[in-house]
């Protein structure tokens, strides 16, 4: 209804304000984890999504294109066209405007505060797979197996193809003009855009995505993009790769006809030409497409079903060259999306080579970890962690993975009696303790040198007696402190015992 128009615009305006405060309000909060700091970012997006919405619709109305908003301006006025009393016109609109309100209850002011604090606590549905673990690795299972099945495909194992997948340079031309190729890398592309969304939705990736355009253009016109150098230049031969074979690995005739019969068939029937003739004939005629065009071929060459393309060559040629400048935009749409989620990338491959080295138990009490850790996890810092297995603490104050303890291998007890029975757990600490202050100090109280040879000696007899047989074995060449004994100043400067001691004494250091 017209006569509503401004009271729909104020209406709009609030809401836009409402959600402007709301969005301030929940950044201003500092999400206690990572599933906190996703929800709020997707809660942020849908507010963002809805004031982006309601702005259009108010674009909409002060365009104004037929002129119902100009109509009732007027009307407040006075200014109707029928020319009815000023008076009936106020109380006609002052009753519309309560018909309205009547409707539409919800559309009363009140304060933000109070009527939408339930969107700040709202857990907004993010559909992540089991195997994406909440947005922290890929789950590329279905591209693997559409990537190992194709001809462009190697039989390689799923770490290995985590890899591969973000380096098509490595595929030869010849098999990226095909439309399982093309098919491929559109599902690829599908699945990081739609991950990357899930995981960053705050991200502009219509804004990164018009860059990465705008430098293809550039580069492409060059011919300058990686893969394609000699696609993207105007005067460029575009008629031969279109072929099953790439015809830039053979220099004469003799080594096209080593592909076979049948391949050569299947490359003169993708141009066109005639098939028919012996292997000899079928290579001259398809090696004759690599220095010229087909639109300057002879027309013997072709099929007699060819003539539109005898016809039309400069034609398909030119579609023939938008196609490879499609999906070398799309390789450099997914090169860059893999560079935004390269940490992600990484994170997988070692998940899954993680699991690869774990037993069925030790995944299992992992599992279990994760479970009771999600369950237990919250808001308050002072919150007593519950940490069944024992396991040491990590950097960010949770326990380390069950895998990282068994794998340096923290249940194995050192103990050093040089160190005073103090206990070294894990192999990894027990040998970087022989550096230490606390090993340097007993060997110290013990008058033996800290050198290599007592490397692996926990036992104070065992360290004596090593002691004694190297002093009897150097005789007079027998260590000597105040001589091979270092020292080193705060500039680096390194000195024997003796001199440090009496450069000490006068000052000089």
């Amino acid at each position: 209804m017209s006569s509503t128009l401004l009271e729909v615009t104020r209406a709009a305006h609030e809401e836009v304000e409402r959600f402007e405060r709301l969005i301030v309000k929940d950044l201003q909060r500092e999400p206690a984890s990572n599933k906190e700091r996703l929800f709020q970012n997707h809660r942020v997006r849908n507010m963002i999504d809805t004031i982006t919405s309601t702005t259009e619709k108010l674009i909409e109305i002060y365009e104004d294109k037929d002129n119902a908003r100009k109509d009732e301006i007027a009307a407040l006025g006075g200014q109707t066209a029928t020319g009815t009393n000023v008076f009936s016109a106020f109380y006609d609109r002052l009753k519309e405007i309560r018909e309205y309100h009547r409707r539409h209850p919800v559309a009363h002011v009140v304060d933000a505060a109070e009527q939408y604090e339930e969107l700040l606590k709202e857990e907004p549905y993010i559909e992540f797979s089991g195997e994406e673990a909440f947005g922290r690795y890929l789950d590329m299972h279905e591209l693997y197996n559409e990537y190992v099945n194709s001809k462009f495909g190697e039989a390689i194992e799923y770490s290995a193809y985590l890899d591969v997948f973000s380096q098509p340079d490595k595929i030869p031309c010849n098999l990226k003009l095909t439309r399982q190729y093309k098919e491929y890398l559109e599902h690829l592309l599908e699945y990081l855009i739609y991950f990357f969304q899930r995981r960053e939705p705050l991200q502009d990736l219509d804004k990164m995505f018009s860059k990465v355009e705008t430098e293809f253009e550039e580069l492409w016109a060059n011919g300058k993009v990686e893969g394609w150098e000699s696609k993207g230049q105007e005067n460029g031969d575009v008629s031969a790769p279109d072929t099953v074979i790439d015809l830039d690995y053979y220099s004469t005739v003799e080594e096209l006809i080593e592909v076979g019969p049948e391949k050569l068939k299947e490359a003169l029937a993708a141009l066109g030409l005639k098939t028919g003739g012996t292997v000899q004939q079928r290579a001259e005629r398809l090696f004759l497409t690599k220095h010229t065009p087909l639109e300057k071929l002879d027309k013997k060459h072709f099929a007699k079903g060819s003539h539109l393309l005898e016809k039309n060559g400069a034609k398909q040629a030119s579609q023939q060259k938008d196609n490879f400048k499609e999906i070398a935009l799309m390789e450099a749409k997914m090169k860059r999306l893999c560079e935004l989620l390269n940490e992600t990338i990484m994170q997988t491959k070692e998940n899954v080579e993680k699991k690869q080295a774990l037993t069925y138990e030790e995944m299992e009490a992992e599992r279990e970890e994760e479970e009771v850790q999600a369950d237990t996890e919250s808001d308050e810092e002072e919150q007593q962690i519950y940490n069944p297995l024992k396991l040491p603490m990590g950097w960010d104050g949770k326990p380390i993975p069950y895998w990282l303890y068994k794998l340096h291998g923290l249940g194995q007890e050192f103990k050093c009696e040089i160190c005073g029975n103090h206990s070294y757990w894990g192999r990894r600490a027990f040998e970087r303790h022989f550096k230490e202050w606390r090993h340097q100090h007993g060997m110290r109280c013990l008058g033996i040198p800290n050198t290599k040879n007592f490397n692996e000696i926990t036992s104070i007899n065992e360290a004596r007696v090593l002691w004694e047989k190297i002093q009897e074995r150097q005789g007079l060449n027998k260590w000597r402190p105040d001589l091979e004994e270092e020292y080193e100043d705060k500039e680096g400067n390194i000195y024997n015992k003796k001199t440090y001691t009496d450069l000490q004494r006068q000052g000089l250091i």
